[in-house]
């Protein structure tokens, strides 16, 4: 683990009404503890003032979040990390999104989650920033995606062959 980037415990997207639209926990926990952390910190956050900080000390962790049109980016990092790089490990995330979705908004989230999760996991690894270039995250996914694509034409083409 590097001394400079920091060790994400989990991460949480959730809309302005309260709504969990993606999690990704690094940290093993049961779903009752999960529950709990993600309802307390989306009320804690939610119940703050736009004007006041984005960082905030919570348990033995610190929370740093960002607001970006409806959704709430939310991590947890430990108390010695770095929540400048933090947040601007979150400013990355959503740029792929923007990137990806051409300006994301809830509703790509809310029906393409399985390809935010991906998006996370091609830059995020075990709670660490695995790769900081755009570009190259990327060109993974798009990689990824013709993969899929070219999985998809092959399917049809063995189930219109196996209606002849």
């Amino acid at each position: 683990s590097s001394p400079l980037l920091p060790q994400m415990q989990f991460m949480l997207l959730f809309s302005r009404q309260g709504k969990l639209r993606l999690q990704k926990w690094y940290v093993p926990l049961s779903d009752k503890e999960r529950k709990k952390i993600s309802r307390d910190l989306v009320q804690t956050i939610l119940a703050r003032k736009p004007k006041m900080c984005s960082f905030l000390e919570w348990r033995d962790l610190k929370i740093v979040y960002k607001r970006y049109a409806s959704l709430y980016f939310c991590c947890a990092v430990e108390d010695q990390d770095n929540e400048l790089i933090t947040l601007e490990i979150i400013h990355r995330y959503v740029e792929l999104l923007d990137k990806y979705f051409g300006s994301v908004c809830e509703l790509d989230i809310i029906f393409n989650f399985e390809k935010a999760y991906f998006i996370l996991d091609e830059f995020l690894l075990g709670g660490e920033a695995q790769e900081t270039s755009k570009k190259n995250v990327l060109k993974a996914i798009e990689q990824a995606d013709l993969l899929h694509v070219k999985g998809l034409a092959h399917w049809k083409v063995l189930l219109l062959l196996s209606d002849i």
